[in-house]
């Protein structure tokens, strides 16, 4: 005969699974979740970190903000953009200023890597334009003067002589209407300022819009657009101070520097183009190779460096404009940090921090001395509207005035 056989869960969860500890049934919680095999351990670290929110998984790019003063009647706010790989950048709604630009080097470290202020007070007392957008036309326009379509323009000789960055109070000292947005991949500013007819001297309503999108690879994208009710001229740029050493406090002598543009254009003793379209080989404007921002800065002997006190000139970039590509790379071997510009314009204006004398106190406390940083402004040429032969500024109404650049960071 058969032993008599007494049924019992415990037993019969045994029988079946020789391996787990069923402690779940024991302890009358629900032996299906509690049942665990001893040699599933990894297993359940990752069924774990499975349930974790997608947002500690993947985090995803946000945008976050807070009150940083207020002028001209209207509040002024900081922004801070963050990408997924933590990378961040802020920007505040007054000049539409890049005051922070944070981005790792080859350890993986982030720093600062351009130069500003800690609060509203430093962008409102200093004429050095960081980070902000210029305009409406940014660099110089000799002596103020110009003629659009038979209409005389007279404006500011902010920069005398010449008129320079949108007058006395361009766009960098104006307060923007801001919008924020974030998709999957990038986290986004969008920047509205209504220049009135008649606003440091240029006609028309100039309708201004300013895209800024933080997005992977730490690629910050600017998307410049605007209309007018009247012919005027137009030429926005970004004014950021770049140090890619992460430390603001030092010269960017040691910065390897390429400019994809075969030609320079000369200016005058007050820093206007001569009408001229230089080739930089030969000359101390050749960056068609990497070579370092010091090189060749000091050659007193060459007037166009004396005239500018240094680089503060404009390169007639390679390739058709309104198309982009890939115009300048700046490089800093201590840190690996590099920077690639691309755009759709047509110049690219070099400013080697000339006028930076160590009197300036930036964030942290900072001074920073002659030439803490540089710029690659992208822009139509200076004094266009002077120069029929130069890519026109003009803007009509039922016209769009777009452009765009793209800052990429890395490293190497």
């Amino acid at each position: 005969m058969m032993p008599a056989f007494t049924f019992s869960p415990v037993s019969f969860m045994f029988h079946l699974f020789p391996r787990a500890v069923c402690l779940g049934l024991l302890l009358g919680t629900g032996w299906l979740a509690a049942c665990q095999s001893p040699t599933n351990s990894n297993q359940r670290e990752q069924d774990m970190q499975t349930d974790l929110p997608d947002s500690a998984q993947n985090p995803r790019p946000q945008v976050t903000s807070g009150p940083w003063g207020r002028t001209d009647g209207l509040d002024v706010r900081l922004y801070t953009l963050t990408n997924a790989a933590g990378a961040t950048v802020k920007i505040t709604n007054y000049g539409a200023a890049v005051t922070h630009l944070l981005v790792p080097d080859r350890q993986g470290q982030l720093a600062d890597v351009t130069l500003g202020f800690d609060s509203l007070v430093g962008y409102q007392s200093h004429p050095h334009y960081f980070g902000a957008i210029v305009g409406r036309y940014g660099n110089r326009i000799a002596k103020g003067k110009a003629s659009l379509y038979g209409r005389p323009l007279d404006l500011a000789p902010n920069n005398a002589p010449n008129h320079l960055h949108g007058g006395r109070k361009g766009f960098d000292k104006v307060v923007w209407q801001a919008a924020e947005f974030t998709t999957d991949s990038t986290a986004g500013l969008k920047l509205t300022y209504a220049s009135r007819d008649g606003e440091e001297g240029y006609p028309g309503n100039l309708q201004t819009e300013v895209t800024y999108t933080w997005g992977p690879g730490n690629s910050l994208r600017i998307d410049y657009q605007a209309t007018t009710d009247q012919p005027t001229v137009v030429n926005l740029t970004n004014h950021a101070y770049f140090n890619l050493s992460g430390q603001l406090g030092n010269p960017v002598l040691e910065h390897q520097l390429q400019i994809n543009a075969a030609r320079f254009l000369p200016v005058d003793a007050t820093l206007i183009p001569t009408g001229e379209l230089k080739p930089v080989q030969g000359t101390p404007f050749d960056f068609t190779q990497p070579r370092a921002i010091g090189q060749a800065i000091g050659q007193t002997t060459d007037e166009q460096i004396k005239r500018g006190g240094g680089y503060d000139h404009c390169w007639a970039l390679d390739g058709p404009a309104n198309t982009m590509r890939l115009v300048a790379t700046a490089y800093e071997p201590t840190s690996g940090r590099m920077l690639e510009v691309l755009t759709t314009e047509p110049g690219l204006q070099f400013y080697s921090g000339n006028f930076l004398n160590g009197k300036i106190q930036g964030k942290g406390g900072i001074a920073y001395p002659h030439r803490a940083g540089f710029c690659l402004e992208t822009q139509h040429y200076p004094d266009s509207p002077n120069r029929p032969d130069f890519p026109p500024t003009s803007l009509r109404p039922g016209e769009t005035y777009r452009s765009t650049t793209v800052y990429r960071f890395s490293t190497r």
